[in-house]
């Protein structure tokens, strides 16, 4: 499929993800003095008794900030707006939190990811969250903070998508180790981050003894999560993943 279409695909989900946007609630994290993170939230309709997957979504350097809007609105639109669609959650119920790092350079440094972890831990204590359906997905910024995620956090998440983003190799072995469900996407003709940077990855994910997915965009550049977030594909292949009983 050609950059066009890919683009076309995804701007025709536009009306329909304007009108989600006001289904996430406005929240702020503040775990200790001086530390604040705001987030977009959005819960499930609960049944008693159940538990449901919970989706991380990091937004790429254009959603840094304060506002808690510029992660959920722009380019940050499909990655943290696609699994509120009624038919994404008709299908596949479950919740949603979409962070705002509010730091100048790097967005998901060490520091930032862990205070998202203890938003996080509040929100599994506080909500009917299934702990072996955990997911973290994210654009460019994201796409790295991402593969962060996972390899610094390897119990937690049952599967990840990092999109146009780049990782550690020497980390891989946790990805498998931790039977972490990954599927990455990046553009062939990316001047932001090289391809290369996820192909690195993936390969590293294999040698280790993992299976991961990977899927490149030829002739799209930077904005690969035009396409990735609208394969039809992926929030099947997503909940899918869970996380063994004991590693």
């Amino acid at each position: 499929m050609s950059r066009q279409e890919l683009h076309a695909r995804a701007e025709s989900l536009k009306p329909d993800l304007e009108k989600v946007l006001d289904r996430y609630q406005t929240r702020t994290f503040s775990p200790e003095k001086g530390q604040k993170m705001p987030y977009r939230f959005f819960a499930p309709k609960i049944e008693d008794g159940k538990t449901y997957p919970l989706v991380v979504y990091l937004h790429g350097a254009a959603g840094r900030g304060s506002d808690n809007t510029k992660q959920v609105t722009g380019g940050n639109t499909w990655g943290s707006r696609i699994w509120l669609l009624p038919a994404n959650q008709k299908a596949f119920p479950c919740f949603v939190i979409a962070p705002q790092s509010t730091t100048d350079d790097w967005a998901w440094t060490k520091e930032k990811l862990t205070v998202l972890k203890t938003l996080l831990d509040q929100i599994v204590r506080e909500c009917s969250i299934d702990t072996s359906r955990i997911y973290v997905t994210g654009q460019s910024m994201g796409g790295s903070g991402t593969w962060f995620a996972l390899t610094t956090y390897p119990e937690f998440f049952a599967a990840g998508v990092p999109i146009c983003g780049g990782g550690n190799p020497d980390m891989a072995g946790v990805i498998v180790k931790h039977h972490i469900g990954v599927w990455a996407f990046h553009g062939a003709k990316d001047s932001v981050v090289p391809e290369s940077k996820s192909r690195e990855m993936i390969e590293a994910v294999k040698k280790a003894g993992g299976n991961p997915r990977y899927t490149v965009y030829p002739d799209e550049g930077h904005a690969a999560w035009m396409g990735a977030y609208t394969e039809r594909e992926l929030p099947g292949w997503l909940f899918s993943h869970k996380k063994p009983v004991a590693d």
